[in-house]
């Protein structure tokens, strides 16, 4: 019964829950708990940011091909931050001897003047390999993965079943 539902309702559902994710990525996991995004961390909430605007902008069009495009485009950045979370897992899983992902906040600011330490902290610091947080065994690359790969089966199932309806509706 779910996978019947219209795609619009499918990009409100995604959208709500990347929104959720971001949220909780952001303010429990970064500011409360103090857990400092990494470059790879920082990429992958850009690609979900761009899933939750794809989405938004798809809801938004009521024309049947604009809602067909933004799918599209949430598969793609979707994609993206699926295979970025995997490079990431990879690195969780086999840790390489020097790392070499990016600098520590704090260092950022002791080594660098404010005009190139604040755009520094906007791509994130810390090592892309450590594991700052878990839930059921998982990282949060783990479950970003997971999350992003989902999105991406969800919204190509959406683009066969809606092109299998419409190659029945002109058979008929």
């Amino acid at each position: 019964m779910l996978l019947k539902w219209p795609t619009r309702a499918w990009l409100l559902i995604v959208a709500v829950a990347c929104t959720a994710m971001m949220a909780f990525g952001v303010l429990y996991l970064q500011y409360y708990l103090g857990t400092e995004p990494c470059p790879m961390c920082i990429v992958q909430r850009y690609a979900m940011i761009g899933v939750i605007v794809w989405c938004l902008l798809g809801l938004s069009e009521k024309s049947p091909v604009r809602t067909l495009i933004m799918s599209w485009l949430v598969f793609l950045s979707a994609g993206f931050g699926a295979f970025v979370a995997a490079r990431q897992t990879w690195l969780q899983w086999y840790p390489p001897e020097v790392v070499t992902c990016g600098r520590d906040f704090y260092g950022m600011i002791e080594n660098f003047p404010l005009q190139r330490a604040v755009p520094m902290i906007f791509k994130g610091g810390g090592d892309c390999s450590k594991i700052d947080w878990t839930f059921l065994g998982g990282s949060i690359a783990n479950w970003s993965l997971l999350v992003f790969s989902s999105i991406v089966v969800l919204m190509l199932y959406l683009r066969l079943r809606d092109g299998l309806f419409r190659a029945q509706a002109s058979a008929n």
